[in-house]
């Protein structure tokens, strides 16, 4: 049987003894462990310089490509890793907010862009925290 990619994670948070909740909880330090966090995540971020750089210099596609894969794999497995600590549902979390942004259509039922190419809110839009808030204290009351 093919393991799921968030039990996967959590046999990794498992094999590196990192922590692990089944419920949402925060930990005794909350501002170390969103400092270190961030700081991990950053450094990840960082990577697209190096990515801007092999681009600049005429790499092949398929370096570029291979780099933008790793990169994102990372920051995907860092988070769904750190989710885990906190023991927040992450997929069902993604769900809410997918359907929030699913939400932000126009009145005419198109895409609304800005200048970035980041999404609009239109007219039918729904902020996802309160569903998400309920989400989590379900899952803190199992």
């Amino acid at each position: 049987m093919t393991k799921t990619f968030a039990q996967r994670i959590s046999a990794m948070n498992a094999m590196y003894s990192l922590p692990a909740s089944e419920r949402p909880v925060l930990p005794e330090d909350v501002v170390g462990r969103l400092t270190k966090f961030k700081a991990t995540l950053m450094d990840e971020v960082h990577e697209i310089d190096e990515i801007v750089a092999l681009a600049q210099k005429g790499a092949p596609s398929a370096d570029i490509l291979v780099a933008m894969a790793d990169l994102l794999g990372d920051v995907i497995v860092y988070c769904r890793s750190e989710a885990l600590k906190y023991g927040l549902p992450l997929e069902d979390v993604l769900d809410i907010i997918m359907e929030s942004n699913e939400s932000k259509l126009g009145a005419d039922g198109k895409p609304i862009y800005d200048a970035n190419g980041k999404f609009l809110k239109g007219p039918n839009y729904w902020k996802p925290e309160p569903k998400i808030k309920a989400l989590l204290e379900k899952a803190a009351s199992r």
